[in-house]
């Protein structure tokens, strides 16, 4: 009896010390305005996003980050949160959704979530520790109402597949067959004993009737330099798209059939350094949003990289007729701004104004330069930029001081298609040499662009904070017309 005692008393001990590792978070407290760019309040982050959609409601699962994914020593400690809306506008928060209630669970990875006949399937990949090594191994759990979850057992219910990864098995996309019934799941692993060493990232895919017996069919992707990670699978206007990403880095291929054979885009519109992992869900009127995150930067500077954990970021998502994809701002997610601020620009070099809000520069031998001072460190701008002939380069610095010096340069070369924002870029930019429409969002340590309502660019900022804005061309000549400051509502 006494050693039974000693037992349990050990076990509560255990149970309590856990406890205290675990993340403490208060839905009531979070802004139930737009999410774009939200991050939870305290020392909290947004990660990996698991955006769904149902009824015309879209549920954003998001993991919970505490420490830049460094609890639970360095397993990352992560769970599942929720946060609704039927109008992108205002937000319903709950209370965490999928939870770390074992002591075993050293982390509630990603996942995908699907309804089937009833039921909400929330399946995800648990990172756990056995026999001394990392693993990651399959769960899922269960709902009524996509809110409250149950675990299924046994859990995990599935370890691994012959031929891949134990410790790369993780990020289940599913979806099922409503003909047969049958749950697939394409997973993130590595392939072991390829013919290339260095190209073993492949999506396995399994697929189950009854959730217990699992069939391990041909990876649905190969090839790839690293784990192909968060996988998105859907069917959108006649195309199927897959979607991955490399080193939270985010591509997609194409194809008219459900397997492939698979086609490469003429550009990677969701391929943005500073938008992480990004997955989509269907929306109203045939509409698809994608749900990512912008990471931190370490130690808070602008030349350092990443580390896990920051603000969520949304995308509305274009399909041309090719099947390809454009990125925008969703019109509903813009942060709410103030009246236009009186902006008159100033012509330094090789400028002239046109009127109270528009200008031309005319450099063909050099560069040229007018300015806006006392510009809000946080604010929307809007302008349209026409390019009259050929140019070597075109653009803006934000948050600059006196003679352009420091901020961020944000740079269109129409020559190399190529579009940078401080130390990021975007590559294939069609149409840079005609009149585009550009939209800015300044707030906090993000600066986020939208490019002709097609393509997208977003970085994290820290260090520099002028209130300058400066406008150039180099080597042509170049109109800046509509612009318009807004300084952002506070939360």
């Amino acid at each position: 009896m006494k050693k039974l005692y000693t037992l349990v008393l050990i076990l509560f001990i255990a149970r309590a010390s856990f406890g205290q590792l675990g993340v403490k978070y208060d839905p009531t407290i979070q802004s139930t305005k737009s999410m774009q760019y939200f991050k939870p309040k305290g020392n909290l982050f947004v990660g990996d996003c698991i955006p769904f959609s149902k009824d015309g409601v879209y549920y954003y699962y998001w993991l919970l980050d505490s420490a830049h994914h460094k609890s639970l020593n360095g397993l990352g400690g992560h769970q599942w949160a929720l946060s609704k809306s039927d109008d992108l506008k205002t937000w319903k928060q709950y209370p965490l959704v999928l939870k770390i209630d074992e002591p075993w669970e050293k982390s509630i990875c990603t996942g995908s979530v699907v309804f089937y006949k009833g039921k909400y399937y929330a399946f995800y990949a648990t990172r756990l520790i056995n026999d001394g090594k990392v693993n990651e191994q399959l769960s899922y759990a269960i709902s009524a109402d996509g809110v409250n979850f149950e675990k299924q057992k046994p859990n995990p219910f599935y370890t691994s597949a012959p031929g891949y990864s134990k410790r790369d098995f993780r990020d289940p996309k599913v979806f099922v067959d409503e003909k047969t019934g049958e749950f697939h799941l394409f997973v993130s692993s590595w392939q072991e004993n390829t013919v290339m060493k260095n190209n073993g990232g492949a999506l396995v895919h399994l697929s189950s009737k009854d959730l217990k017996n699992w069939t391990v069919h041909e990876p649905i992707l190969t090839g790839q330099a690293s784990t192909p990670e968060c996988p998105d699978y859907f069917l959108w206007k006649g195309w199927y798209y897959l979607v991955y990403s490399d080193n939270s880095n985010t591509s997609y291929v194409k194809s008219k059939k459900p397997y492939g054979p698979w086609e490469e885009p003429r550009y990677q519109a969701l391929n943005e350094d500073w938008s992480n992992v990004v997955k989509t869900a269907e929306f109203k009127n045939d509409r698809r949003i994608a749900a990512a995150w912008v990471p931190s930067r370490w130690e808070g500077k602008d030349s350092n990289g990443e580390v896990f954990g920051g603000n969520s970021l949304f995308r509305e998502v274009i399909q041309e007729a090719d099947g390809t994809l454009d990125t925008r701002f969703p019109a509903e997610m813009v942060p709410e701004t103030g009246e236009a601020i009186n902006s008159k620009p100033i012509a330094d070099l090789q400028a002239t104004l046109l009127n109270a809000n528009s200008l031309t520069i005319n450099s063909p031998g050099g560069v040229g330069a007018a300015h806006i001072e006392g510009v809000p460190l946080n604010c929307r701008i809007t302008l349209e930029i026409e390019p009259l002939g050929a140019n070597e380069e075109y653009g803006i610095y934000l948050r600059a001081r006196e003679k352009a010096d420091g901020g961020y340069q944000l740079n269109f070369s129409a020559n190399n298609k190529n579009v940078e924002l401080g130390n990021t870029s975007i590559q294939a930019v069609d149409g840079l040499n005609k009149t585009i429409k550009v939209d800015i969002v300044m707030k906090d340590g993000i600066i986020d662009v939208d490019i002709d309502h097609k393509r997208t660019i977003i970085n994290r900022t820290y260090e520099q904070n002028g209130n300058f804005l400066w406008f150039y061309a180099k080597h042509g000549k170049v109109n800046f017309k509509s612009i318009n400051i807004y300084p952002l509502k506070e939360d």
